[in-house]
């Protein structure tokens, strides 16, 4: 028997399923109601890359949390031509569909299409739940995500650049509280996948400082 095809509908917890009722009398209202505690389980699950890296559990952070520092990052963007608040909005929505599919990395055993696929069938199920409230914000969603999936616009570009950034100002973070006691050398590796020369600038000072913090520690 082949494995049964993983499908969002099938991940959501049962109390959420209870509110998708589509003959419910207040169907539009349980829709959103139930999409908003949906976006909640982003604030429960941690960081995969961290945990698996033995981070103290309390101080790895959620989905959510680097969604978070991403947004308050995209206000900093210098570039005029720059549109910051799509920047925020798509900061918000790119990881989205992990609320259902989770953090997966390359050493989960889920290939890179299948995640792909599990992504895409997810954000494209929560815009749906949305659309019985809100339309229009259901197809913004949707759009912002092939935004940041397809780097269909330099907004796109600067956020694909961010979520590396932050990663790697998150391993640095992590760094100046334990030191080298975790190995996480292999989150710096990403630098190489940034383009912008804002973020190649910052992403390169950040590395400066914590070369001469490691040299520190040797001495």
């Amino acid at each position: 028997m082949s494995e049964e095809l993983w499908m969002p509908q099938n991940a959501i917890p049962e109390h959420i399923k209870k509110l998708l009722d589509p003959t419910s009398p207040k169907m539009r209202l349980n829709y959103i109601l139930a999409f908003i505690q949906i976006v909640r389980l982003l604030k429960t699950q941690k960081r995969t890359g961290w945990v698996d890296h033995k981070v103290p559990h309390a101080s790895v952070e959620s989905i959510s949390d680097h969604m978070y520092r991403m947004s308050v990052i995209s206000l900093l963007i210098t570039n005029p031509e720059v549109n910051k608040d799509k920047c925020v909005k798509i900061a918000v929505v790119h990881d989205l569909a992990e609320a259902l599919v989770g953090d997966i990395t390359p050493f989960d055993g889920v290939t890179k299409p299948e995640k792909s696929r599990r992504e895409f069938e997810t954000i494209k199920y929560l815009s749906s739940i949305v659309k019985e409230y809100n339309p229009k914000a259901a197809e913004e969603i949707l759009e912002l995500w092939l935004d940041y999936e397809e780097i269909r616009c330099l907004e796109a570009r600067y956020v694909k650049d961010i979520d590396k950034f932050e990663m790697i100002q998150q391993a640095w973070d992590f760094e100046q509280e334990y030191g080298d006691k975790y190995n996480l050398s292999q989150f710096y590796s990403a630098r190489d996948q940034i383009k912008t020369p804002e973020f190649q600038e910052l992403c390169d000072e950040l590395i400066s400082q914590r070369t001469a913090f490691l040299n520190a520690l040797k001495e």
